[in-house]
């Protein structure tokens, strides 16, 4: 569950803090905003407090988010009102939300689902996958082909829904260790998905998605999870729901260097919780792992979020309500935030909760940003334009949580800044050619929109990907 942590006690610590990285939005969002996803016409999607009215965070002119203004969007279709849910956004720009472990507040594991469109403003029901009658707060990405790829929590099934058609294709993968529970899924740079076992822990477990099958990626060494307080539950397909939950753990992130930073819950017997790095093995070859430093004493990652920094350190909440950043070494206690999601803005601040956003101190190596090769120099409002280069999907997802609330920011914005004004416009991407991360010198693509809005004459264009812009090109705007 998300939590809205208050400094009691250390009120002049946490103030003292926040003030180095952390500032308050201008307008804060009407009902409150847990967790918020960023749409490709770079506004910010938020569920509002009452957990079925959705809010709209648009920057201002100048393209900042903490002047911007908030706006009511469609609220979710009738019946459903989820929380804990598995999400994301689309190569079509579209939001997608699946299951849920709540549903009106009461526990369910729901199986209801819906799907967003931001250029209707309407939520569409999306059937589940078939036989399964529960969902819940399973772990979920897009793969690089485009495809919602989801993880039965009650099983070892998993399903994969077509954008195009909304259709799933659903079945057991050999190799499973264990059921889905509690788990998160993280995309690797060759496209296979990379999980740290809760139930069967320490195991760690590689999927390819081209033979559909899951393989050990070998111990994590130290235990990532924290046992679970349950027994059994008169519930599930099998009629009981036993170690519910299996325990829990903490986000794993994709960094720039090509390693893998997993946190933890408090294991059992431990005191605080424990991390993790795994390194990838040369050309699909299963990596290795190293014991990563540890929380400080009676602190852990367990069910929190962690964002990708442009500078390429990792941002992790901590549940003391604190947050840390990991440089690859050491892991560094921040500021104490209000709690809720961690996202990285197209700015490269990271929007805490939908109330703050955080700002860390260094920037990115020019390696890391994506490059555009092919781009219109002349542009129409109202039309549409293809534009390619390389390294448009960033280095990672960026964003993870222990297993549900995804909020991945792997695809590329475009941001058209008019020279002579200095106002920026974002024109919605979509139909992006991969969804994969740490492409490299591959060819990528996108198609983008130019809003009506956008101002005319000599303007810059940039790609943007987990808040690092490309170098500009020169574009005018008719």
């Amino acid at each position: 569950m998300i939590k809205k942590w208050l400094c009691v006690g250390l009120l002049l610590a946490c103030a003292t803090a926040g003030a180095q990285s952390l500032k308050q939005l201008k307008h804060q969002p009407p009902d409150g905003a847990g967790i918020v996803f960023l749409l490709t016409d770079g506004t910010v999607l938020a569920q509002g407090g009452s957990e079925s009215d959705w809010w709209k965070l648009t920057p201002d002119i100048t393209g900042s988010y903490q002047n911007g203004t908030w706006s009511q969007m469609a609220s979710l279709p009738s019946g459903y009102v989820p929380d804990a849910f598995s999400s994301a956004v689309l190569a079509d720009g579209r939001l997608v939300i699946v299951g849920g472990e709540y549903n009106f507040g009461n526990f369910e594991l729901t199986n209801l689902a819906a799907i967003y469109d931001p250029a209707k403003n309407t939520w569409t029901p999306l059937a589940a996958p078939k036989n399964w009658s529960y969902i819940g707060d399973s772990p979920a990405l897009v793969l690089p082909n485009g495809m919602f790829f989801i993880g039965d929590k009650l099983v070892k099934a998993d399903a994969a829904l077509d954008p195009k058609t909304l259709k799933w294709i659903s079945g057991t993968p050999p190799g499973k260790s264990d059921f889905n529970a509690e788990e998160g899924f993280t995309l690797l740079p060759d496209g296979t998905v990379i999980t740290a076992d809760v139930k069967n822990a320490p195991n760690s477990e590689i999927f390819n998605p081209a033979t559909k099958t899951w393989t050990s990626a070998g111990s994590t060494i130290v235990d990532l999870h924290s046992p679970s307080p349950f027994g059994c539950l008169p519930f599930g397909p099998n009629g009981q729901y036993c170690y519910y939950p299996p325990g829990e753990i903490g986000p794993a992130i994709l960094r720039p260097d090509g390693t893998v930073f997993f946190t933890g819950s408090t294991p059992q017997g431990g005191t605080s919780g424990n991390t993790a790095i795994y390194t990838p093995g040369a050309n699909g070859a299963i990596g290795t792992w190293a014991v990563g430093p540890s929380f400080p004493s009676g602190d852990d990652a367990g069910d929190e979020f962690a964002a990708l920094l442009p500078n390429g350190n990792v941002l992790v909440d901590g549940n003391s309500g604190y947050s840390y950043e990991f440089n690859g070494t050491t892991l560094k206690r921040g500021p104490a935030t209000e709690g809720g999601s961690l996202m990285v803005l197209p700015t490269g601040e990271v929007l805490v909760g939908g109330s703050e956003l955080y700002e860390s101190t260094g920037t990115y190596q020019q390696s890391w940003a994506p490059t555009i090769t092919t781009a219109p120099t002349t542009v129409t409002r109202g039309s549409t334009y293809q534009i390619s280069g390389t390294q448009f999907n960033g280095l990672s997802q960026a964003a993870a949580f222990g297993d549900e609330y995804q909020t991945a920011t792997n695809y590329p914005l475009v941001r058209i800044t008019n020279q002579a004004t200095g106002h920026v416009f974002y024109a919605k991407t979509h139909d992006h050619s991969t969804m994969g991360v740490a492409t490299g010198s591959k060819t990528v693509s996108t198609n983008f929109d130019v809003s009506s809005a956008t101002e005319t004459g000599a303007s810059t264009l940039v790609v943007v990907a987990n808040g690092i812009p490309s170098s500009p090109v020169n574009v005018t705007v008719q």
